[in-house]
This record gives structure tokens, C-alpha cells and sequence, in this order.
């Protein structure tokens, strides 16, 4: 049976890229309409009043990559902030700056760590591996591997309680969305135990929900294969294919 390119684009909505060495390069953040800029602050107006607990937060904005020396990613990007996602209702896909984000794949005896996004999360209801935005570096620091392994390590402690020094996290596959471009970097974490994840999180759990902000995973589960993660509900589009992926290497 033949499938469509559409039908193809669904079935494989990220493509994994052969990095070896990482580069990325800043540059000036995209130059907005007037009406673009109004839109995306009239639009950032309707999602703070759904959704108070919103925050405009910086964010690395990837504008592209050159991938012509083989094994080696060069990504260029900018620094921009939360509400600038707009645009990707504003302008066709090829010209919307793709997100910049990490995962963690973290293994224990039952599977890899998933969580669910809370309510007042950004993904509601979405199933993810540990993770984040990528948030650029202070002045005078760069955006390299190292940052990205901080910034995994820095959502695994946010999100799941569980603290493990970023050096001994590995860069496991990077992935680029066929949309909008967005890069994934996938981190692999050494592993811990069932017991003890469920336990961080739950004490977590009772710290936010004491300070009145509440979780940003409020369930978490174990999975070892995509059709696993498949059943939890809907979930992120990089999910399965990083799930076979894993599959694959273990």
C-alpha cells in the first residue's frame, strides 16, 4: 500500500539528524510587522486571561541550521520571549522561528519517565519526556552542549524532583520538526529507580501545591515502548519516534 506525502508527514512529524559536535550562532531576533507585533501582543492578552499562570519567559528561537560538514549541527538562533509563538498562527510555517528544546530519557526498571502536562502548563494534558524549553545564557555566556546538558538537569529538578549532575547526562539524538523546524536535543540520564522517582515526585508534588503553584507534571508514568505511550493519551510528536528509537539502541 503506497502513503501519501501527507499521510507520511503524520506518521513522521520529526527527523532525527546524524550531530555528532554541536554549534550554535546568535543572531538579531526576526524583524516584526507593526501588525505582527500588535497581533502577538493582543493574542498574549487573550492566553494570560485563559490562563493567568502564563509567563512570557525568554526563550531561544531557532532560526535555522546548516548541516554542510557531516556530523556537525549549526544552529542559528535569537533570543525572543514566550508570546512570540504567535506567529506561528500569523505566518506560513517557513517563516515561524522553530522552538528550542531538551529532553531527558530517563530509565528505570519499568521504563522511561513520561509525565503529564498540569493545567496550568503551556501542554495541558500532554504526555512528554522530562523537559523544557531551552532559555538563553546569561551576557557573556554561551549557548553550547554544556548549556543544554544544564538546562535538562535544571528541568528534571523542576519537573520530577530527581537531581543528577548534568555532566552525566549524553546527548542520546536530535531531532527537527517537519512544521516549523524545531530542534529537540534528547539527553540520556543514568538510571534510578522506580521507587525513587515516584517518591521525588510526590514530595514535589506537596511542595508546589504548599507554595499554591502546583506541579507542572501532575502524573507521571512508565513506558517502554511507543504503543505504551501511545494508550497513556496524547503526546508529544516527537514521543514515539524517540521512544523506537530507544527501543532500537537497548
Amino acid at each position: 500500500m503506497t502513503t501519501s506525502g501527507s499521510d507520511h508527514l503524520r506518521a513522521r512529524p520529526v527527523e532525527f539528524l546524524d550531530v555528532r559536535r554541536i554549534s550554535f550562532v546568535e543572531h538579531p531576533p526576526p524583524v516584526l510587522t507593526p501588525w505582527e507585533q500588535a497581533e502577538v501582543d493582543r493574542l498574549w492578552t487573550v492566553t494570560k486571561a485563559r490562563n493567568p499562570a502564563t509567563f512570557d519567559g525568554p526563550l531561544v528561537a531557532g532560526l535555522g541550521v546548516d548541516l554542510s560538514v557531516p556530523g556537525v549541527l549549526v544552529a542559528r538562533w535569537a533570543r525572543l520571549s514566550y508570546r512570540h509563538r504567535a506567529l506561528r498562527v500569523l505566518r506560513a510555517a517557513g517563516g515561524v522561528p522553530g522552538s528550542v528544546f531538551v529532553t531527558v530519557l530517563l530509565p528505570t526498571e519499568r521504563g522511561l519517565v513520561v509525565g503529564r502536562g498540569a493545567p496550568t502548563t503551556a501542554a495541558p494534558g500532554r504526555w512528554t519526556l522530562p523537559g523544557g524549553s531551552v532559555e538563553p545564557p546569561a551576557d557573556g555566556h554561551p549557548l553550547d552542549e554544556d548549556a543544554l546538558r544544564r538546562d535538562a538537569a535544571r528541568e528534571l529538578a523542576e519537573e520530577l524532583g530527581v537531581r543528577i549532575p548534568d555532566e552525566e547526562l549524553r546527548l542520546f539524538a536530535v531531532t527537527r520538526g517537519r512544521r516549523f523546524g524545531s530542534l529537540g536535543f534528547h539527553l540520556l540520564a543514568p538510571p534510578v529507580t522506580s521507587a525513587l522517582l515516584l517518591r521525588r515526585h510526590a514530595e514535589l508534588v506537596v511542595a508546589e501545591t504548599g507554595r499554591g503553584a502546583g506541579p507542572e507534571l501532575d502524573e507521571v508514568a512508565f513506558v517502554s515502548s511507543a504503543p505504551e505511550a501511545d494508550r497513556l493519551g496524547p503526546g508529544a510528536d516527537y514521543l514515539p519516534q524517540v521512544l523506537r528509537r530507544y527501543d532500537d539502541a537497548v
